[in-house]
């Protein structure tokens, strides 16, 4: 099958630039002006739309197994491809953890059979599964994922001479969640003291906090710095971790980079008293100068990645108070819709949105021929169109939870197309239900 994606504004490597794009099989064939039609392709005229590679989301919980009344591997990653997500990294705190050969194996049975998204599934490091970790097929998987705060089970890794051995034999990037349980937990017995069992919610910010956050992420770069190793922290949350990060050389030659989330640049701590406990996560949204500060740091390329973190909870359980309120929430379907707007509202360009939610991912963690659009690249597209908007509610909510942190919220943008492999798989609503993604390949 041969498509053809005519007059696109396409967004790519820095520029925007009007061409034609022809699809054949799973790859893009050619790029250019004017592609001759001979009457065997599907046309779609994109005049007047953006066209930008599919995105690749280092980071989502797509709660499968073990959790699946809050979403499954086919409803999210279903979500994902609405939201113009073509490749997602899956996070290793499910039921059972991926902290085994045999349960990674599982994952990608799962997926397999029920992915819209093409995947892959990071490994998880525990104190005790280095014997594991040593049995790894590196080319299989994009990292080695480390919580060193905030985990499910027995996934809190403290023991640091485990850490030094993981980030010393590591052969792809050591990806962590960098928060102090120490001084989380003193911060949250002096709350509890004050306020019994109803601790505002806009307390999650100074329970885990700034100091939370920095000795984490000063003490496990020293490490990764100690071992030579390539290290990616996740989800930045406050102004004084960004500046331990630096922009002075390309992406490729970094060895320690970092990423912050859709949701710590769309909120700051003022939110907290509408959105409860909708906007909790971990690490915490923090104070307005935060906020501002990833966005300096996002735009002068010390943050490397934009991501979304993407962990659904039922309504139920985010409508508990704070201290039954488990963090996290759903953004596969509406991240890139949220940056546009951020674009609109002059805080990034398209170029930079694409750099950071495209191409980098794909340099950073080495994905074979995805997130450029490049002749002989896997045809992962999404078209934007900056002339139709919508409003979301629970009509057109794709999470398996059934709610969104933007319910309400208009949306001056509506992704129109995305091709998975060459395949068209999602259109104006309407979703393939008989395609399925592919286990990504990694250089």
């Amino acid at each position: 099958m041969k498509t053809i994606i005519k007059n696109a504004r396409i967004v790519n490597e820095g520029n925007i630039s009007k061409s034609d794009i022809l699809i054949n099989g799973d790859l893009i064939q050619e790029i250019g002006q004017n592609i001759l039609v001979n009457g065997e392709e599907k046309i779609i005229d994109a005049e007047g739309c953006f066209l930008i590679p599919g995105i690749i989301d280092d980071q989502v919980h797509f709660r499968e197994p073990g959790f699946t009344h809050k979403g499954t591997i086919y409803s999210e990653s279903k979500a994902a491809v609405a939201g113009g997500i073509t490749s997602y990294f899956e996070m290793p705190n499910t039921n059972p953890q991926t902290t085994t050969i045999s349960e990674l194996k599982n994952k990608f049975e799962i997926a397999a059979k029920n992915s819209f998204s093409n995947y892959s599934f990071m490994f998880g490091g525990t104190n005790n599964n280095f014997g594991e970790i040593e049995k790894l097929d590196f080319s299989e998987i994009p990292a080695i994922k480390l919580f060193l705060g905030s985990s499910t089970g027995n996934m809190l890794v403290d023991d640091y001479s485990v850490i030094e051995k993981i980030l010393s034999f590591s052969k792809v990037p050591v990806v962590v969640h960098s928060e102090d349980e120490e001084i989380i937990n003193r911060n949250l017995d002096f709350y509890r003291e004050k306020y019994n069992d109803e601790i505002p919610f806009d307390c999650h910010s100074k329970i885990r906090s700034e100091e939370a956050c920095l000795k984490s992420t000063e003490k496990i770069i020293a490490l990764a710095r100690k071992t030579n190793a390539r290290l990616h922290v996740f989800h930045l949350s406050t102004g004084v971790e960004s500046k331990l990060f630096s922009n002075d050389i390309p992406l490729k030659d970094k060895k320690i980079t970092s990423e912050v989330c859709i949701h710590h640049l769309s909120f700051n701590e003022y939110d907290y008293k509408k959105k409860k406990g909708f906007i909790k996560w971990n690490p915490s949204i923090k104070t307005l100068s935060d906020q501002q500060a990833l966005w300096e740091s996002l735009n002068d390329d010390r943050i490397d990645v934009i991501a979304t973190d993407h962990a659904p909870h039922t309504l139920n359980e985010k409508s508990n108070n704070y201290l039954n309120c488990p963090s996290g929430g759903p953004l596969v379907q509406h991240s890139l819709n949220m940056m546009f707007e951020h674009y609109l509202n002059k805080k990034i360009t398209l170029e930079k949105i694409v750099q950071k939610m495209c191409h980098n991912p794909a340099i950073l963690f080495r994905v074979n021929k995805r997130g450029f659009i490049r002749k002989n690249y896997f045809a992962d597209i999404v078209i934007i169109d900056p002339r139709k908007n919508y409003t979301v509610d629970s009509n057109n909510i794709l999470y398996k939870c059934g709610w969104s942190p933007f319910e309400g919220t208009k949306f001056n943008s509506q992704i129109t197309h995305t091709f998975i492999n060459g395949n068209l798989v999602y259109e104006n609503g309407s979703i393939n239900e008989d395609f399925r993604g592919k286990k990504i390949s990694f250089e």
